[in-house]
């Protein structure tokens, strides 16, 4: 019997495991093979982000060696899968080595230059490809040389490195079997619950866009196909079943098809059958259509959160033309801002620091100029992912990258826009930005801060990285928190310095003098006392950090269900969610003291999900008046 192991590992961190999604298509189709019931066996290796690779090692080879070793490859973990593919050719020589996925498709040239242990890199959709390489195996038991097997990269035991014809693209993805239907990947744990820390679900491949960034599973510019309404209707039902917390798309272009309505309408049945998914997360069409419009609608009408990204990159024309979105529609956002403003929607921009042709000042005017609009900015260092455009013309834009300290990801350095030093300079900017704006450390000053004060996004931001720096010499806590931020602005170093502002209370009070010190005096005189009260809104507004084993912060205490917390009643001096709820009122008078007494409600859980960003947002506490009903 043909013994094998898949083995995918998670991003992020976590006590709770990523759903294997890619490793479970590949397990479900081999196991939907009745040919091979009696000659392969097939198991997934999943690993949290954190694991280490003596811990993995000993998981994977600790009761016996497999026959073959397939790995779902990424730039996060690329470097440790290729120590552990050097462990198991010293346990099995014969053994066969197989990576797939985004980060080595067609890259065999240098994986086997770098790697000598891997022997087969799968390029593009890796299910069929992978089941006939499993068939070529078993009817020639000692060779190594699948030849007619499309979509491979191989060594053959010669030395010769081979590539294979291309593989078509799968266009009726329903005969790939569902590997959440068949068992293949398992829902609960050992105490019956949803064991990940989301559903992971795709409903079509493909994009009809080719962004120079980016490689959406080899399938960029082309048609997109979508899986049967019925299969997805049957997986949604089982992820509901089991209390699935949230329901994250792979998606592309989410709202473009007309297939997607009639999804979120399936959705909408499941929550209400089960109460579950309560959350929608998506990458969003770029061109927002009227479907968008309506799907929006639909998931506010059934209390299904969701995330509004605009997918936007870049505010400067000669950078958007590099990048092939000069005419997109996304482009046109403003308009649907004001939209989803007056839909009662939050929504969230998303930037990317180092794309050729844009240079520090104009990404800030960019970041400010969005900021106007939306509360909250995630920034992201420009990468060079494999098969990209901006790879293809690396020359052309005077890229200088370097690889990452713990991953295989190419950051950039300089383009022909923006110098070495002006781009660590702005790494920092980045950091500090991911911190303070994306995870919503501080997310009820930017409007205040503008408006009354002067104070653009980008220049409170700077604020509180100088005033850390000011104080290096001065504070231990803030020379220690400096020097674990390293020159790149990835996200581990956002999480972990997230974990540090949380659990060290001088931290948070640095941050704090910053305001009192610094921003409360540039508030005219008879707004002041509001701005401080503002900031007193913003800390009981955060998430609630606990430590495993730990106890909760000082006022705060757990419900009945242990899934929410709630503080003791806070008395503020202004009545401030009136106060921001009716910001443009609120300019105009100014403000009008009155004591209002409140109690903040949060989702418990949120040390177990802060490496995840996007469900961290679920975590963020909200203020109920204490003279009223507790609602969720």
């Amino acid at each position: 019997m043909l013994h094998i192991r898949l083995v995918q590992q998670g991003a992020w961190d976590m006590p709770v495991d990523s759903m294997p999604l890619a490793v479970g298509y590949l397990k479900a189709t081999l196991d939907a093979d009745d040919a091979l019931t009696d000659e392969v066996s097939t198991e997934i290796r999943n690993f949290r982000g954190g694991r280490t690779l003596q811990e993995m090692a000993k998981e994977l080879f600790g009761d016996r060696v497999p026959d073959v070793l397939a790995f779902s490859v990424l730039g996060w973990n690329y470097r440790s899968f290729g120590v552990l593919a050097e462990t198991f050719k010293q346990l099995n020589p014969g053994g066969l080595v197989v990576f797939g996925g985004n980060h080595v498709a067609y890259q065999s040239e240098r994986v086997f230059r770098e790697l000598p242990w891997v022997d087969v890199v799968v390029n593009g959709e890796g299910e069929h490809t992978f089941h006939e390489l499993v068939r070529y195996l078993l009817l020639h038991p000692g060779e190594r040389d699948p030849a007619d097997v499309e979509g491979l990269s191989y060594r053959r035991p010669d030395g010769e490195h081979v590539t294979t014809k291309d593989r078509d693209r799968i266009n009726d993805l329903d005969v790939i079997p569902s590997p959440f239907l068949t068992g293949a990947i398992p829902m609960a744990d050992a105490a019956g619950g949803f064991r990940y820390d989301v559903a992971l679900m795709e409903t079509n491949r493909g994009c009809p866009y080719k962004c120079s960034f980016c490689y959406w599973g080899g399938a960029v510019g082309q048609k997109m196909r979508s899986f049967s309404i019925g299969r997805l209707a049957e997986e949604l039902d089982l992820f509901a079943f089991h209390r699935a917390p949230s329901l994250v798309l792979c998606d592309s272009n989410f709202g473009l098809l007309e297939a997607d309505q009639e999804f979120v309408e399936l959705v909408i049945k499941a929550k209400e059958k089960y109460g579950y998914p309560q959350a929608l997360i998506t990458s969003w069409a770029k061109n927002k259509s009227q479907r968008f419009y309506h799907i929006v609608r639909r998931l506010k009408q059934h209390g299904l959160q969701s995330l509004f990204t605009l997918a936007l990159q870049t505010l400067d024309d000669t950078a958007l033309t590099d990048m092939l979105r000069k005419n997109m529609k996304v482009n046109q956002w403003e308009s649907l801002v004001d939209w989803l403003t007056e839909e009662g929607l939050e929504c969230y921009g998303e930037l990317i620091w180092g794309a050729p042709g844009e240079t520090p000042e104009s990404f800030l005017r960019g970041y400010d100029r969005l900021a106007k609009k939306v509360s909250r900015i995630a920034v992201y260092p420009m990468l060079l992912l494999p098969n990209t455009s901006y790879v293809e013309n690396r020359e052309v834009h005077g890229f200088v990258t370097v690889r990452g300290e713990d991953d295989d990801f190419e950051y950039v350095l300089a383009n022909r826009t923006a110098t070495l030093a002006e781009n660590l300079e702005m790494q920092r900017f980045v950091f500090w930005a991911r911190v303070l704006g994306e995870q919503q450390y501080l997310r009820h000053a930017w409007k205040p801060l503008l408006d009354v004060a002067g104070i653009t996004q980008s220049q409170a931001i700077l604020g509180v990285k100088e005033y850390f720096e000011d104080h290096r010499d001065d504070d231990p806590a803030a020379a220690a928190f400096l020097a674990r931020i390293p020159m790149l602005a990835e996200s581990p170093a956002i999480a972990d310095a997230l974990r540090s502002l949380h659990s060290r209370p001088e931290l948070r009070e640095l941050i704090r003098r910053w305001w009192h010190e610094r921003v409360v005096p540039a508030f005219p005189e008879e707004w002041r006392e509001f701005a401080e009260a503002l900031y007193d809104f913003e800390q009981w507004s955060r998430q609630v950090y606990v430590e495993p084993g730990g106890v909760l912060p000082p006022a705060w205490h757990e419900t009945g269900d242990g899934e929410w917390y709630e503080s003791e009643p806070v008395t503020f001096a202004f009545d401030l969610p009136a106060a921001l709820e009716n910001w443009s009122d609120t300019v105009q008078t100014g403000p009008k003291r009155e004591d209002t007494t409140l109690v903040f409600v949060a989702r418990a859980g949120y040390y177990e999900n802060l490496d995840n960003y996007e469900i961290a947002a679920q975590h963020l506490a909200t203020p109920k008046r204490a003279t009223s009903s507790l609602e969720r």
